[in-house]
């Protein structure tokens, strides 16, 4: 998996805080594979993330518009390449255990794979028009979260994910990557402290 993970990255991301660039770690993959299986390994049996993966630098990408206008740029939160493929590594696990288990009614399309704000229209589209066909009423309220997962409290996420049956050093994992993260600004390649 971390061989799979390391051959598909994006070669034209940027690198996190640690300066590794995801090129690096494509063209060394068979160097790399093996002592990185042991790391993301060794993290996820002591439940435990480097402090190096929970570092961010917040930078400045330009969106449209005039480029004078600070409004035409959003930040973005560049974080660890590898602390990225062991998110995945994770996110994979936690997928398979959701899904085994059955835990995600099929009528849920966020953060599904395969499944988007264009499928749910479609898949309400279809209801709609199937309920009109019938002659029924349809009375329609639709809420938009922004952000919702930024607001989700964490010890609520954890019980959840606890009572669905992840547990020990997976969960444990979880827990301590939600928490302590730090963010550090930068401009023109000078950091904020």
């Amino acid at each position: 998996m971390v061989s799979h993970l390391l051959l598909h990255l994006d070669t034209h991301k940027s690198m996190g805080p640690d300066g590794i660039h995801p090129r690096v770690l494509r063209k060394l993959v068979e160097v790399l594979t093996k002592p990185l299986s042991i790391i993301y390994q060794h993290s996820c049996l002591n439940g435990k993330v480097p402090l190096d993966w929970k570092l961010a630098n917040v930078t400045s990408i330009y969106k449209k518009g005039q480029k004078e206008n600070l409004g035409n740029y959003r930040p973005v939160s560049l974080t660890s390449v590898p602390g990225k493929i062991m998110e995945q590594i994770i996110l994979s696990a936690i997928t398979q255990h959701v899904q085994d288990n059955q835990v995600i009614r099929p009528s849920q399309h966020g953060f599904m794979k395969g499944k988007s704000c264009l499928t749910n229209l479609i898949s309400f589209y279809d209801k709609v028009t199937c309920s009109v066909d019938e002659g029924k009423a349809v009375h329609v309220v639709y809420l938009d979260f922004s952000k919702a997962f930024d607001t989700v409290s964490h010890s609520i996420l954890l019980e959840k994910l606890a009572a669905h049956g992840l547990e020990g050093c997976m969960l444990c994992w979880v827990n301590n990557w939600l928490d302590g993260w730090a963010q550090r600004v930068v401009v023109n390649g000078v950091t904020s402290s």
